[in-house]
């Protein structure tokens, strides 16, 4: 009888300890979500093969050296569009002053006014930040002109990154 009891005790502990087993084996079989798209250094050249010239290609514009992609805003973006010449570059100074000169299409912002900085920042966290996804940062907002990096450099919004991840 003592026998039975023993092995009766045997099979069940087996039996709890395969169930648990068995419980957590489906959760083996899930595959992790797909990560995002990493986040990129962008070069001056590198960004400017993303004007949205060609059909094919996303399109992306730095403002206040973060790269976003403004492919699904290809209407107003693309080829031939009103705002193409934004695009492809850091527009930072052009978007503070709602300028399309050439002269304004650049990250400089030495000059601008009170106004246009408050513009720029609504706009960059109204428009750019709350519509299109960040793929990246331009070269000078992370790095300094050394080389060495930049130590006010401060990821928006990216819960996934980080630099040994993504550089």
């Amino acid at each position: 009888m003592a026998d039975g009891l023993g092995l009766a005790l045997a099979l069940l502990a087996l039996a709890l300890v395969g169930s648990r087993g068995a419980r957590s084996e489906p959760e083996l079989r899930f595959k992790p979500a797909p990560r995002q798209r990493p986040v990129r250094l962008f070069t001056e050249s590198e960004l400017a093969r993303y004007a949205g010239q060609e059909e094919d290609q996303p399109i992306y514009i730095a403002v206040k050296g973060v790269v976003f992609d403004v492919t699904s805003g290809k209407e107003f973006y693309g080829k031939g569009a009103p705002y193409n010449a934004l695009v492809g570059k850091d527009s930072t100074r052009g978007i503070a002053k709602m300028s399309l000169d050439p002269e304004d299409l650049t990250h400089d912002t030495a000059g601008l006014t009170e106004e246009e900085l408050q513009s720029l920042d609504e706009t960059f966290n109204n428009v750019y930040k709350a519509k299109y996804p960040i793929v990246g940062y331009t070269a000078q907002r992370i790095l300094n002109e050394d080389g060495s990096p930049n130590p006010n450099f401060k990821p928006e919004d990216q819960p996934h990154f980080t630099i040994k991840d993504e550089f």
